[in-house]
């Protein structure tokens, strides 16, 4: 039995806590709340900002996530047994946030569903007693905060149920007078199923005139408040009063009893990931269809059902109206993957799917294995202890959909796919065909009303058949006539009938929905048919106002209001406050009337691309000397709320963190703008793009991005219409390679880019190109080779004014300097590189020189030195949001401050540190198992200065540990 097995939390009433039968004082009531917000979510992550919207609301404290540190550190001391260490202890820190251990913590809440479930299985009332035993006042009583507080209402109508439950049984057993005595007065005078009960009850004691009355009651109150008749339950008691049926009945059968909330439609524990779209309306015609994905499912196992059928039948609608029936059933997330098989967009690839899985369930922000295997292997891993509903739309084959199937038990998958996906082992197949006549009309009906139908019935059944039963057809036809009302149906019938442009993709018989989406088009304003036009040529499957406003040349209020038009015209979707899309055929067709204006059409892309361009070279940290090449105007610069031409690297950011903002919205979609505008011919500005995203995507972590944007556009480089292009990808390529530790490719790369950058004079591309083959001298080992190629990369800097590159060439050569013991050398190059680096402003390459320099003033115990170097590079590192070099600089800095005799601010910084390092993935960073044992050892170190020994031992065995793991690992990939 673990270490905190012992330990129960009630939370059905105040707080309480306690360890075989010992009270535990858990301090002030907002450290009660972060402990019951880790409680009640046990086994997942939960962010800090969670955490701090869920227990302070709008209102976080001024030092914002700094605070949860200390409130978790005092939830330790009381409930982890003395010598604890953080990563043994009850409440873990994982990626971003806190996870606390389920198995090691008992909840009086699970005890009542414990004892709720005892009852159903066995038949019994006694434990329903039990239960309600547990309850001693009303949840979470004084806690505050908007998790509590959802959680409080969440309780009460749980305990509700479990009342109501036990009443039945009593109704049952023919204990009238009991229950007419509790249900005296309603807990919620206006609640109809337990003032149901309670005529009963009255009426089974023989109170035949009180059940009267109460009945009369309650449907004045309901009429008095809701202006709404009694329900069939609180009818069928009073009618059965009337008819004086006998109320004493033998103990009612289990089918026969109220189900509670969870046995048919459980609420969910917690708030829980959410990434479903949002509902398409009314569902007419598929009933028996959505019965059979909502029907339950092969206890202890992942469930997968598929929706196959021609597109645009509604097989989207469907699954995502299926899910939101089924997402109160499952407590641990609710995730939908647009798969793209059949979009003009890039396919998404199980990788890419697999990767924004991962991040959606709380991975860190950084870089994610490519490879499928180990990728599966996570996702597995990540997956096996929840309950998922996953929806997969748009898949195109079985090999998409496999690896993506969540290994927890009682998980459900929706897959909707145009094949049947014979090969792929479901548990139930629908099949979707075009709705029928009657149902086409009705769903027409709904859209355009009863009175219109019914004036003109002849000619709505003609539209209904002109649109072949597709509800996506009806629906874009509906939506015409709700905001045309001068039309007759009689009248878009003739419109309809007399377009012969087909969609391809959708061809039915001789009809398709191509005549409907020309029609919506055609009842567009010329601002709207513009706006429409250029969202189908926008290179992200979803975008902003920013994106469109760019596009179109208008101020950003007028691209908001094109966009909300087009919105309402159901021809485009807001999957989120401020992000929209078009559904992949309506992107067809605006793509389709894009290109019947070629001119119009070749300009927006060029503005699209170019916007992205403008963003990724604002946030690098390269520079503008490091692009010197690429096209000159922009139509991105904001002027009075207008946009005007100006320099690419202008743009409407007001900074270079607006600019990776703005980026970091787009998730994983960033490659795709490269494949896109290689897709269009435009390989200038591909190369140029590829180029732009590199150092953003490195600062990240995520190498496998940057490699995929650099590979789409290098065999394009000699098209590009730029001489530098060819060298500056190969660099770039090398530059992502180093980080990968893949030092042959990237030396291969760096060499052939520096003998292209000399025959070519071009000396910014020489310079960079030797910047890398220093690196790579460096980190294999080659100290004298690396300070003879970043010596001469730095005067050719220096010459063009470089700053970015010269600071890196500066710093690769101070760290040669010191690796060779040379720190009167090394220090001379950290300052001139620390000079540059200033100069440019941005935090990232600053706080790594300073971080290096520290290092030499640590060696020589300097120590005074180091920390005020150390301070300000983790303040800087934190601002550029490097996790793993502070968690680097935090340790260093433990050792200054050990150094200068503080010994116990030691711990805690390693520990701090430690904590910094879980952000990231050991999967995804290869210097991980390194820097965990590099701050173990100082972690060691501090311990034994304040003599606590056994603390010590424990850090250094890990260190051991995983020094252990690391050789083995090296020599099973080096084989025998």
């Amino acid at each position: 039995m673990g270490p905190g097995r012992s330990l129960r939390l009630a939370v059905l009433g105040p707080v309480r806590c306690d360890r075989a039968g010992t009270p535990v004082h858990l301090g002030p009531a907002r450290r009660q709340a972060v402990l019951v917000a880790l409680a009640l979510r046990a086994g997942r992550v939960v962010s800090r900002e969670q955490l701090l919207d869920g227990v302070w609301g709008e209102r976080p404290p001024p030092t914002g996530v700094k605070v949860l540190p200390s409130y978790v550190y005092g939830l330790r001391k009381r409930l982890d047994p003395p010598g604890t260490q953080p990563e043994d202890s009850l409440i873990r820190a994982e990626s971003g946030g806190y996870r606390l251990l389920g198995e090691q913590l008992r909840l009086d809440s699970e005890e009542l569903e414990a004892y709720a479930a005892e009852s159903r299985s066995m038949g019994e009332l006694a434990p329903l007693d039990r239960a309600l035993a547990l309850v001693r006042g009303e949840p979470l009583a004084g806690l505050p905060g908007p998790f509590a507080e959802a959680e409080r209402e969440r309780l009460r109508q749980r305990l509700r149920a479990v009342r109501a439950r036990r009443w039945e049984w009593l109704l049952a057993w023919g204990r009238f007078a009991e229950v007419a005595d509790e249900l005296t007065t309603l807990p919620d005078p206006g609640d109809e199923q337990l003032a149901a009960l309670r005529i009963r009850a009255l009426y089974g004691s023989g109170r035949q005139v009180e059940a009267l009355q109460a009945y009369e009651e309650i449907r004045g109150l309901l009429r008095r408040e809701l202006g709404v008749d009694p329900g069939p339950e609180l009818r069928q008691a009073h009618q059965a009063v009337l008819r004086q049926e006998s109320e004493g009945a033998p103990l009612p059968q289990r089918s026969n009893l109220t189900p509670l909330p969870h046995e048919t439609d459980p609420a969910p524990r917690t708030p829980h990931p959410n990434t479903l779209p949002g509902d398409s309306g009314r569902l007419i015609g598929r009933g028996a269809e959505l019965a059979a994905l909502t029907a339950p499912s092969t206890p202890g196992a992942v469930c997968l059902l598929t929706v196959h059928g021609p597109a645009g039948v509604g097989k989207s609608a469907l699954v995502v109206r299926a899910a939101r029936e089924l997402s109160p059933r499952y407590p641990d997330g609710c995730l939908f993957v647009d798969l793209r098989g059949h979009s003009a967009k890039r396919r998404q690839t199980p990788e890419q799917a697999l990767q924004g899985l991962l991040r959606s369930l709380g991975a860190a922000k950084g870089e994610l294995p490519g490879d499928l295997d180990e990728l599966t292997s996570a996702w597995r891993a990540a997956t096996s202890t929840r309950t998922l509903l996953l929806v997969l739309d748009d898949a195109l084959d079985s090999a998409q959909i496999r690896p993506l199937l969540p290994a927890g038990a009682g998980s459900r998958v929706l897959v909707a796919a145009r094949s049947r996906l014979a090969d792929l082992d479901a548990e139930r197949r629908v099949g979707l065909d075009p709705l029928d006549t009657a149902q086409a009309l009705s769903l027409l009906t709904h859209l355009i009303g009863e009175e219109r139908a019914a004036k003109e019935p002849e000619a709505a059944a003609d539209l209904a058949r002109l649109c072949d039963g597709l509800p996506l057809a009806l629906r874009i036809a509906g939506s015409r006539l709700q905001n045309r009302t001068a039309w007759s149906v009689e009248y878009l019938v003739g419109r309809m009938a007399g377009d012969e442009r087909l969609l391809g993709e959708l061809s039915v018989g001789d009809r398709s929905v191509e005549a409907a989406f020309r029609l919506s088009y055609d009842q567009l304003g010329a601002e709207q048919q513009r706006g429409f036009r250029a969202l189908g040529l926008a290179p992200t499957v979803e975008f902003d106002v920013r994106t469109v406003a760019v596009m179109l040349g208008t101020p950003w209020d007028t691209a908001e209001n094109v966009l909300e038009s087009l919105v309402d015209a159901s021809l485009l979707q807001q999957p989120r406050p401020g992000r929209y899309r078009l559904h992949d055929l309506v992107r067809v067709h605006a793509r389709r009337m894009a290109d019947s204006l070629p001119d119009e059409a070749a300009a927006v892309r060029t503005k699209a691309l170019r916007l992205h361009l403008a963003a990724a070279r604002l946030a690098s940290d390269w520079g503008a000397a490091g692009f010197p090449t690429g096209p000159e105007p922009s139509p991105a610069h904001v002027t009075n709320g207008h946009f005007n031409d100006r320099h690419v690297t202008d743009g409407p950011f007001t900074d270079w963190r607006e600019a990776e903002r703005w980026l970091d919205s787009f998730g994983g979609e960033l490659p795709d703008v490269v494949g896109h505008a290689v897709a269009l011919g435009e390989y200038g500005l591909a190369c140029w793009l590829a180029e732009a995203y590199t150092d953003y995507f490195v600062r990240q972590g995520r190498y496998q991005e940057s490699q995929t944007a650099l590979e789409l556009a290098l065999p394009h480089a000699q098209d590009a219409g730029d001489p530098r292009i060819p060298l500056a990808l190969r660099s770039c390529l090398g530059y992502t390679a180093i980080y990968q530790r893949r030092y042959t490719q990237a030396r291969t790369l760096c060499t052939e880019a520096l003998a292209l950058a000399r025959s070519a004079g071009e000396t910014g591309e020489e310079a960079r190109a030797l910047t890398g083959l220093g690196a790579i001298a460096l980190s294999v080992g080659e100290g004298a080779q690396a300070i003879a190629y970043v010596t001469e990369a730095a005067g050719i800097c220096r010459t063009r004014q470089d700053g970015w590159l010269c600071s890196m060439a500066l710093l690769v050569q101070g760290l040669s300097h010191q690796f060779g013991g040379d720190g009167t050398a090394a220090l001379a190059s950290f300052a001139e590189a620390r000079r540059y680096a200033e100069a440019d402003g941005r935090p990232h390459m600053l706080g790594r020189i300073l971080s290096s320099s520290a290092d030499i003033h640590l060696r020589t115990g300097r120590y005074a030195q180091a920390a005020q170097l150390l301070t300000q590079a983790v303040r800087l590192v934190e601002q550029g949001g490097d996790v793993f070099l502070g968690a680097q600089n935090l340790t260093r800095l433990g050792t200054a401050v050990h150094g200068q005799g503080d010994a116990e601010a030691a711990v805690l910084l390693h520990q701090q540190a430690l904590l910094q390092l879980q952000l990231l993935s050991p999967l995804t960073e290869p210097s991980y198992a390194w820097l965990e044992m590099d701050i173990r050892s100082r972690l060691g170190g501090a311990f034994m200065a304040t003599g606590r020994i056994a603390e010590a031992r424990v850090q250094y065995d890990r260190v051991a540990a995983t020094g252990l793991g690391v050789a083995c690992a090296q020599r099973s990939t080096q084989g025998p």
